[in-house]
Parts: C-alpha cells; sequence; structure tokens
C-alpha cells in the first residue's frame, strides 16, 4: 500500500484535487504544509521569515519522511517546492504514487494573486510566479503521472486520474 502523492506548481490544484481524492477512496488526506504549521506551531510565513527558507525545507524533507513511512495510506498534498530537493523526489518516487499537477502560468497567477498565506510571492505576483516556474523548470517531472488542471472540473481531473492508477497499490 503506497500513498498517492500529488506534486506541482503552486496554485495548480493539488489541495482540491487530493480532498476530492481522499473522499472518492475513503482514505486520509494529509496536505504538507498543514502538517508542518501543526508540528511546528507556526504558520509558514512564520516559519520563513523567523528561520528562513533552508530551515523549512529540512523540516519539510523530514516531516515528508515521516508520512511517506508510517505506513498509513493515505493522499498527501505537498508544498510546490517540495521537489527542491533530490532527497524528496527519491522519497516519494520510492514510498508513494506520485502524480504532478500542473497549469499554465496565467492559470496559476489568477488562482494564487489574493493569496497572502505564500511567502514566496511577496513583491509582484506575476513576476514571482514566472521567475520561480523557471527556477523549477523539469522539477516536476519525474512523476510519472502528469495532469494538466487549466479549465477542468473536478470530475474531469478525477476520471483522467483514475485512468492512469493502479488502485492496488492505494487500497490495503
Amino acid at each position: 500500500m503506497k500513498s498517492l502523492v500529488l506534486i506541482g506548481f503552486m496554485g495548480t490544484g493539488k489541495t482540491t484535487v487530493g480532498q476530492a481524492i481522499a473522499q472518492k477512496l475513503h482514505i486520509p488526506q494529509l496536505d504538507l504544509d498543514h502538517y508542518i504549521v501543526e508540528k511546528e506551531h507556526k504558520d509558514i510565513p512564520t516559519i520563513f521569515a523567523d528561520k528562513g527558507e533552508e530551515y523549512f525545507r529540512r523540516i519539510e524533507t523530514a516531516y515528508l519522511k515521516e508520512v511517506l513511512l508510517d505506513g498509513v495510506p493515505r493522499v498527501i498534498t505537498t508544498g510546490g517546492g517540495v521537489v527542491l530537493r533530490q532527497e524528496n523526489r527519491e522519497l516519494m518516487i520510492e514510498n508513494g504514487i506520485c502524480v504532478a499537477l500542473t497549469a499554465k502560468p496565467e492559470t496559476i497567477i489568477h488562482r494564487v494573486k489574493k493569496d497572502k498565506n505564500r511567502p514566496l510571492l511577496q513583491g509582484g505576483v506575476e513576476e514571482r510566479v514566472h521567475t520561480l516556474l523557471k527556477q523549477r523548470e523539469g522539477l516536476y517531472d519525474f512523476a510519472p503521472i502528469q495532469l494538466a488542471t487549466d479549465g477542468k472540473k473536478i470530475n474531469e481531473i478525477l476520471k483522467e486520474l483514475w485512468s492512469h492508477l493502479d488502485f492496488q497499490q492505494l487500497l490495503p
């Protein structure tokens, strides 16, 4: 039994899609960023402000390892930067079923422009999105399943995902 791990740039729909998958499969959903907030007793912008991005990436790796290796099959939704560390990419591919959600830059900008809980978007949202997308280019490509979410309803995304999944790996 493996967990289903959703990766992708911020604003690609990981949380929304993850919740829908968990509901359909009757398995738990864990948002890694929310898990970090719960464990650290601080929100992500505060962690970034107090300790920096490098500290955040270290604890993100530790908590990712914890939830992937605890034996509980679930849907894990990750933060967009989880792929920055090679160790995380290896952990996810070896211990989970990875699905990368994608979206065009204009879709991402539209979805995230009003979200104040994204420390990496401080400043001009459009410019930061384009810069971060360029920096992360190719880092999501290791996922064997790639799904574009632009202009799709949740049921369309799920139907497309179901066609790629081997459910025997997910079910207890």
